[in-house]
């Protein structure tokens, strides 16, 4: 029987090198997005989701009002976050900003709520990281509690209280479709259960098959009150090109300057082509012609039972026209070849 998979694609907005090898500006970066995504939904494919960093090798702060410019020129792809920092942000504002995404795109947005790997956002609007874990517990339990969209009673320590509050606007076919990003501890796929929220594994190095005791114990604790558990899905990083050799030449040294770079400010020894080609190999890179990634891919369905698998193809520098033809050969080879796998 043919398992059910949605693929989609994520995003970080990364500032990619035009043609002459200088960095775009983030204007167009961001122009360029909207225009994936236009490809994207011409293909078929489920879901894009853009992430959100406050630093200048991102180009995107606000998904919403990204998410928004593509909703209004697509049709059918479901819009989303990858991730948005809940920490540092107003549940109540970010409900209302995806809620007016969902009516712009009539009915098609999504959050996925973490906390993020970078940390510029709490400085910047003036959260302290000593409250890291309260400020994400709290405010997690804030939003959910938004999602029945019925007057809010709720009392936390982070804000004052509210009493029979309504949020507007409303999301129209509610409720909001919210996932939970782990990245891969027992606390935090215990939460997703907790607030009754689908998983969203990101699976960003080593074996993904690693991650099946998380996904066991996300079905464990479900079974445990006695309900059904909801979709898991799995972001990870790759690129698709014609060969595998032309995918690794033209993927390897934007994906070296970016993990470098941010190595650099956490400690990490710059990355050696031969610890890339083990990640390719053996880890959770999903890269080579669509064949290779067709495989791979359905190998961490199966493997992880998945209901959605998430490409993350940007990375770095690489240019705005390799990520078009990256996210045409995964709609139109990689996708088919998936699902022909999985029958």
């Amino acid at each position: 029987m043919e398992q059910k998979l949605e693929f989609g694609l994520d995003t970080f907005g990364d500032v990619t090198h035009g043609a002459d090898g200088q960095p775009l500006s983030h204007a167009q970066v961001i122009r360029n997005l909207v225009d994936e995504a236009v490809l994207a939904d011409s293909l078929g494919i489920d879901f894009i989701g853009v992430g959100e960093h406050h630093r200048a090798d991102f180009a995107v702060s606000s998904p919403e009002t990204v998410l928004a410019a593509m909703a209004a020129r697509t049709s059918r792809i479901k819009l989303g976050s990858a991730v948005t920092v809940l920490s540092s942000d107003d549940p109540i504002r970010v409900f209302q900003r995806f809620a007016t995404v969902d009516a712009i795109s009539n009915g098609r947005a999504e959050v996925i709520l973490g906390r993020g790997s970078f940390t510029e956002s709490f400085p910047l609007f003036g959260f302290d990281l000593r409250d890291y874990e309260k400020l994400f517990e709290e405010k997690l339990d804030l939003f959910t509690a938004l999602l029945p969209q019925e007057p809010l009673t709720w009392q936390g320590s982070i804000r004052p209280p509210l009493k029979d509050q309504l949020v507007y606007p409303p999301v129209e076919h509610g409720p909001l479709k919210t996932w939970i990003g782990v990245g891969g501890s027992p606390e935090s796929v215990i939460r997703a259960v907790r607030y009754d929220l689908p998983l969203m594994l990101a699976i960003i190095g080593g074996d993904p098959l690693r991650f099946k005791p998380f996904v066991d114990l996300y079905h464990r604790a479900y079974g445990q009150i006695g309900r059904p558990a909801k979709p898991v899905g799995v972001h990870s990083p790759g690129y698709v090109a014609a060969t595998d050799e032309q995918a690794r030449e033209e993927f390897f040294p934007a994906f070296k300057a970016n993990r470098d770079r941010i190595g650099a400010e956490r400690g990490w020894p710059p990355m050696s082509r031969e610890d890339f080609e083990q990640e390719v190999a053996h880890g959770s890179l999903y890269l080579g012609s669509p064949e290779t990634v067709a495989r791979k891919i359905a190998a961490t369905a199966k493997g992880l039972g998945i209901s959605r698998f998430q490409l993350k193809y940007s990375a770095g520098p690489l240019a705005h026209e390799r990520a078009l033809e990256c996210i045409r050969l995964y709609g139109e080879k990689v996708i088919p070849l998936v699902r022909e796998m999985l029958e």
